[in-house]
């Protein structure tokens, strides 16, 4: 598949897609949708994710123009059933895209450690808003991705313990 677009002469990134629940009726579309993004012919191996019955997970590492995460995760999003998360590594700031089907997308810039960070709007924002303590610290919270991370972390900790399982046996 060619890229209908030329490449601009923009800074090359490497990103990595995880895609961590996906009924098996998406799996083809989603491997057209990200081959459309990247214009480049992927094969994507998918596996059984133990964790929801009947739904299946896979990776991606893949080198690409600035912003095709952004453009993966809008195009992910599309299909509520999935979770999944894209990060794009550049230098010296990256982004992470998350997305549940209960919270939706959570986009963050991060670090070179994957850390998220907080900008100054985004803080002040979070001032203006809480009365309190507790609703400050959930503010934050939500603003540095929290919640999506407790809810991909299951997802996490079920591969983990899959292979865990294999190499016991």
């Amino acid at each position: 598949m060619q890229r209908l677009t030329q490449p601009s002469n923009r800074l090359q990134v490497r990103g990595f897609l995880t895609i961590y629940s996906a009924p098996s009726a998406l799996r083809h579309h989603i491997d057209w949708a990200i081959q459309s993004v990247l214009g480049n012919w992927i094969n994507l191996t998918w596996s059984q994710q133990s964790l929801v019955p009947g739904t299946f997970r896979t990776q991606l590492e893949f080198r690409d123009r600035a912003g095709a995460s952004s453009e993966i995760a809008s195009a992910l999003a599309s299909w509520h059933y999935l979770n999944f998360e894209v990060i794009e590594s550049g230098e010296p700031l990256g982004e992470i895209f998350r997305f549940t089907p209960v919270l939706g997308m959570h986009r963050a810039a991060i670090d070179q450690s994957g850390a998220a960070l907080l900008s100054e709007n985004q803080l002040t924002q979070s001032l203006a808003k809480s009365f309190d303590e507790d609703s400050l610290r959930e503010s934050i919270a939500k603003i540095l991705g929290t919640p999506w991370e407790n809810q991909l972390e299951r997802f996490r900790s079920a591969d983990t313990l899959a292979t865990a399982h294999l190499r016991a046996i």
